[in-house]
């Protein structure tokens, strides 16, 4: 049903597979007798943070923070806004952000910058998707699985209007689904 309304597959599930077992080993000897503190931001990254972490084989600690940027339609409001802070202390402790794509950048630096003020030992970036194309910010991601064109993406965390999270791979959605409704 839903493939009605995708214009493209652009990364296939066995391609996320693959990449985040290579970014789990990567990871795994990194971190190797550190426990990080991995950070899911929800609700996108929920997908692919289940599917690397469960390639990482050294211990590490979970938690999860609400933050965006993009609050309904389809591109960025320029504000960044928090809704669910961390439960864990960050001072001291080696981190990783795990987010599903990184667009215009605004809410990754908000949010490195924010835990090193806290005074995290180490924050790094993991992002499933990365499109530079649009960034306004300057930052980077550490680990990034794909880099792709600047087009509207939806698929395995990626959404629109909180819909399509549920597709196993990243596509261009068609037009007609989203144009006209911002």
């Amino acid at each position: 049903m839903l493939e009605k309304t995708i214009k493209q597959v652009l990364v296939t599930e066995d391609e996320i597979s693959e990449k985040s077992r290579e970014i789990g080993r990567i990871l795994t000897e990194e971190y190797n007798d550190k426990n990080p503190l991995m950070v899911a931001i929800l609700k996108g990254s929920v997908p692919f943070f289940a599917e690397l972490t469960k390639r990482i084989d050294t211990h590490i600690e979970m938690d999860f923070m609400v933050v965006s940027s993009y609050h309904g339609g389809t591109s960025s409001s320029g504000e960044v806004k928090m809704v669910k802070d961390l439960d864990t202390s960050v001072e001291g402790r080696d981190i990783i952000i795990v987010e599903d794509i990184i667009d215009t950048g605004r809410t990754l630096l908000y949010l490195k910058q924010l835990l090193l003020h806290r005074k995290a030992n180490s924050v790094k970036i993991v992002t499933l998707v990365d499109k530079p194309e649009g960034r306004v910010v300057e930052i980077e991601a550490d680990y990034v699985g794909f880099s792709l064109p600047n087009e509207f993406l939806v698929g395995f965390g990626l959404d629109y209007d909180e819909h399509f999270r549920n597709l196993p791979y990243i596509c261009i959605l068609k037009e007609e689904i989203y144009q006209d409704k911002d």
